[in-house]
């Protein structure tokens, strides 16, 4: 089945440029110039990934972002943004989206990513082989749900922060370089991206862990990457 992406983005020639590609790849892409514009058309039709521009007319990025969660069913954004700022990421992230990019960016990059969604879209549709609940101390881990929680009570994670949990439970005491865990959980490996890991497992902390700063779950390994602890509960 073709993909269809919906771009939302009010720069012209970025638009067209990342359509463009995206038709190299044999994917079908929307073009909306402003955040309104993006709801009504998602509203429309159905779409398998969003690239999502931060600064927009009418309604930013954010707000598309936030409106977009509300639905039901869920579709992975990748947003773009002008901005450097960490907040303005972690906010983004926050918020829902699946990746970022920060202009300018490289349109293979771009791509990759792209391709990375629709791979993680296809193993989260796929039966999976191990679906079983996983138990570490107060943690529970439902792979099949897609939820989380701490002595019972529900842990709020998006789709990316599930998806770096679940994959180091699922590897306990095994310790992953930066560039490993991009390359396993986000589906790319680019040099200097690492600090996008180091964001991620600084919020999946402040979610699970009692201290943070002592973490008992995601362990720092230092100057290699981190690692699970090795202690699962029955």
């Amino acid at each position: 089945m073709k993909h269809r992406i919906l771009i939302v983005e009010d720069n012209p020639e970025i638009a067209d440029l990342i359509a463009l590609h995206l038709r190299d790849m044999a994917v079908d892409s929307d073009v909306a110039v402003d955040g309104e514009k993006a709801l009504a058309m998602f509203a429309a039709r159905d779409y398998d990934l969003v690239i999502l521009d931060l600064m927009l007319p009418l309604l930013d990025g954010l707000a598309v972002c936030r409106r977009l969660r509300e639905r039901p069913a869920y579709v992975p954004i990748i947003m773009l943004t002008a901005r450097s700022a960490e907040l303005d990421r972690v906010l983004g992230l926050e918020m829902g989206a699946d990746d970022y990019l920060t202009k300018p960016f490289s349109i293979p990059e771009l791509l990759a990513r792209v391709r990375a969604q629709f791979r993680r879209q296809a193993l989260t549709q796929a039966p999976a082989t191990d679906d079983a609940p996983l138990h570490y101390g107060a943690l529970r881990i439902d792979p099949a749900r897609r939820e989380v929680s701490i002595d019972g009570r529900a842990v709020e994670l998006t789709a990316r922060e599930f998806d770096l949990l679940l994959h180091f439970a699922r590897h306990p005491g095994r310790v992953f370089s930066r560039a490993q865990l991009l390359d396993r959980v986000w589906g790319y490996s680019y040099e200097g991206y690492e600090h996008t890991v180091n964001s991620h497992i600084n919020r999946l902390r402040a979610k699970i862990e009692e201290d943070p700063v002592k973490p008992a779950y995601i362990l720092t390994v230092w100057g290699v990457g981190y690692k699970f602890q090795d202690q699962k509960s029955e």
